[in-house]
Order: C-alpha cells, then sequence, then structure tokens
C-alpha cells in the first residue's frame, strides 16, 4: 500500500515541478552575431515579389489564341448511308 500511496506520486510531483521550472524560466537573450538578439531567428528583409500577370486578352492587346486543330485518327472510316426504310 505504501507503494501505491508514495511512491506513484512521485512522478506526478517531479513532472508538476518541471513544468512550474520551464514556465517561470527566464528567455536567453544572448547578443546574435548582428546584435539583435533575435535567438536565431532569420526574418526577410522584405515581402516575396507578386507573380507576373496573366497576359491580357481582348480588344486592348493580342486577340485570344485559336482553338487546336481537329484531328481524326489515321483508322477513322466514314459512317455508311443510312437506309430509307420503307413500309
Amino acid at each position: 500500500m505504501f507503494y501505491l500511496f508514495v511512491a506513484l506520486k512521485v512522478p506526478i510531483l517531479m513532472a508538476c515541478w518541471i513544468v512550474w521550472w520551464a514556465v517561470h524560466q527566464v528567455p536567453d537573450l544572448a547578443d546574435d552575431e548582428d546584435g539583435t538578439g533575435g535567438g536565431g531567428q532569420h526574418r526577410r528583409p522584405h515581402p516575396p515579389a507578386p507573380l507576373p500577370h496573366a497576359p491580357r486578352r481582348g480588344p486592348h492587346s493580342e486577340p485570344a489564341l485559336p482553338g487546336p486543330p481537329r484531328v481524326r485518327p489515321l483508322n477513322a472510316r466514314a459512317r455508311p448511308p443510312e437506309r430509307e426504310h420503307s413500309r
């Protein structure tokens, strides 16, 4: 019973102590190479450039591209003419 009531509480108390210690930890403000003290974080100097716009179509620019040509397969045959049924 001693093991159940006391010894199993030790890992719980240690976990609580580690969480308390981590919450009260002061961040390390050591200076970086550039002297900003950023903690090794690298920030981009500016946002990335926007992507280029699609080409304009219509009356103010080049006309729209024509559709691709229709191609029939080499083994295609014409349909036989339909017969009229007379009764």
